[in-house]
């Protein structure tokens, strides 16, 4: 059996880094800055970034993100390279100011960008070539101001813009003038939020509204087959349930009548590793296939720690507007992968599952109660941490049985930053440094990946292999960390387990709340082997285009607080592990 092994390893042999990759995991790899937000030391240093915009200019990717002191641009989706700017304000001061939650807009062949603000001196910047950083100023003290302040064209050329963040005002849009870029009548409130009726948008990380009420911000618009789909992220962006909701209105200026929102978010993640989709942007890719960017929460070390993610979107043949999040945290194909079909709900994700869920995992040492099995319980606010960040230190994970490997993500995580990391750290030591080894026994050892020449800073690493290995462990070694000590959130390996998919679930039921139409229970009989469930719903049998994760087998119920009161549900299951998926259970109907 050992030989028959050790040839099939042969057939699959060893690994090109120079091959592209087809495939990104969330959250995004960027070089994410470490945070300027006050109480910068309160809790701990640590990266952060959220509120992210991603527009499509000359056939490239633009991202723009709160406080990084610069933007990245791509061309695939998957290589992010920064570019460093400081943007003033006013833009004739030598005071410099970073973007919080920006505007970027693109009007004719120009990129408009324009920050957070609740003052009246702050620039429009204007640009025809940001790959090249050639920037100046269109406005330089925009009267009207606004905080998370987002710009659409539409297709007659008329320009507006949409802003506001708050728990007592809604969102406001107003036209503003081309030339001058004055307002063109009143702001109107473009929607209201109304947690009495949908429940998702209940302020707090179990939706209850306990002691602030929702919070409604990061105003988006985006236009399809006449339609004008408004997007809002809500209630609260330190919560799982943070989403974008839509509203959908037959014009670029709501005033109450002929909108329709959309009972459930455009885009929530409550499960798995990395959760939160809310305050983000629709882009469309060169192939006019819809994606989605939002922000990703972590609130360990501060409220606003937060990361970036990328989700597939679109439309289906009623118009109505979906983003998937359905293993929203594994491996998805690039865009370059999917040009060739418009994208359906469902369409992008790899198939490969996620094989070292709890399972053994040794280490070369542990900081106090930094344990072990916090690097592979799926959960991205629990990390382990070696007792130093030295060439040397290591974590190897036991996958079970000799599993195919298609890919691994390295998570890292902040533990004792140094005290001179703040923002971005330009030159010096701000990159990491690695080795990945895999083998059959944990005895003998192939190298999988070398990075130890690596000058990238790579804080949310993932590696896909150009052929699959098998493998029973893998092995990371630490070379250089940037700064602190060698800390690991998330040491994920995908492909397959090379055994039985999960059995169906057998039993399935949702009790609605008789009181409050917003709530349910949910409770199904566990699957043996199955590490994980996927329930799905929406308010038609057709358009189940939301899904939660629940991780763990010893867990079979949940109480789910996240319906429109007004409307009956549709629900299914899944069982999930390390082979694949099972069939969903029969979709049933819940008054």
């Amino acid at each position: 059996m050992q030989r028959a092994i050790l040839f099939l390893v042969s057939v699959f042999f060893f690994i090109s880094v120079k091959a592209q990759q087809k495939t990104y995991c969330n959250p995004i790899n960027i070089d994410y800055g470490y945070t300027p937000i006050p109480n910068f030391s309160q809790w701990g240093k640590h990266r952060t970034t959220a509120d992210p915009v991603i527009v499509n200019y000359k056939s490239d990717f633009y991202l723009f993100s709160t406080n990084q002191w610069g933007y990245w641009w791509s061309h695939d989706m998957l290589n992010w390279n920064f570019i460093s700017k400081k943007f003033l304000r006013p833009w004739n001061t030598n005071t410099y100011d970073e973007l919080c939650a920006p505007a970027v807009g693109i009007v004719g062949d120009t990129m408009l960008v324009f920050g957070s603000t609740y003052t009246r001196k702050f620039t429009i910047w204007m640009s025809t070539d940001p790959k090249a950083n050639e920037w100046k100023p269109l406005i330089d003290s925009f009267d009207i101001g606004g905080w998370d302040p987002a710009f659409f064209t539409d297709d007659d050329g008329r320009f507006y813009m949409y802003n506001g963040s708050s728990n007592v005002f809604p969102v406001y849009g107003v036209e503003l003038d081309r030339k001058t870029f004055q307002p063109i009548g009143t702001r109107m409130p473009m929607y209201y939020l109304q947690s009495w009726r949908y429940g998702w948008q209940r302020f707090g990380e179990h939706m209850d509204n306990t002691f602030l009420d929702p919070f409604m911000e990061g105003a988006w618009m985006t236009k399809h087959n006449g339609k004008y789909y408004f997007q809002y992220g809500a209630p609260g962006t330190e919560f799982s349930g943070y989403a974008d909701g839509v509203v959908v209105g037959s014009k670029p200026l709501f005033d109450g009548i002929e909108t329709f929102p959309q009972s459930d978010p455009l885009s929530m993640k409550l499960g798995g590793f990395a959760r939160g989709a809310g305050h983000g942007s629709t882009f469309q890719d060169n192939y006019k296939n819809y994606w989605h960017v939002s922000t990703i929460m972590l609130s360990v070390k501060n409220n606003f720690e937060r990361r970036n993610g990328i989700w597939p979107a679109g439309f289906d043949k009623d118009d109505v507007m979906w983003c998937n999040t359905a293993f929203g945290d594994y491996p998805h194909f690039l865009p370059e992968q999917l040009k060739s079909s418009e994208l359906k709900y469902g369409d992008g994700f790899s198939g490969w599952m996620l094989l070292n869920y709890k399972k053994p995992i040794t280490v070369s040492s542990a900081l106090g109660s930094y344990y072990a099995n916090n690097a592979n319980d799926e959960s991205m606010k629990t990390y382990w941490s070696a007792a130093t960040g030295n060439k040397g230190e290591w974590i190897q994970t036991d996958l079970g049985n000799v599993s195919t490997v298609n890919a691994i993500q390295i998570n890292y995580a902040d533990q004792d930053v140094a005290d001179d990391h703040l923002g971005k750290i330009n030159g010096g030591d701000q990159f990491h440094q690695y080795k990945l080894y895999y083998s059959l026994d944990g005895k003998k050892w192939t190298l999988l990946m070398d990075k130890s020449q690596s000058k990238s800073d790579i804080p949310h690493e993932y590696v896909e292999l150009e052929k699959p290995v098998l493998a029973r462990f893998i092995k990371l070694e630490n070379i250089h960390m940037p700064t602190g000590k060698f800390a690991i959130s998330g040491l994920r390996v995908f492909g397959n387990g090379n055994r039985t998919k999960p059995e169906a679930v057998k039993t399935f039921m949702v009790l609605r709340t008789e009181k409050d139409k917003r709530s349910a229970w949910i409770r199904w009989s566990p699957v043996d082997n199955a590490y994980a469930y996927n329930i799905y719903y929406g308010t038609s049998p057709d358009k189940l285009y939301n899904c939660f994760m629940i991780m763990d087998n010893t867990i079979n119920e949940y109480w789910f607080k996240a319906m429109d009161s007004q409307k009956a549900y549709y629900f299914t299951i899944e069982a999930i592990n390390e082979n694949g998926v099972s069939e969903k259970y029969k979709t049933i109907k819940v008054e």
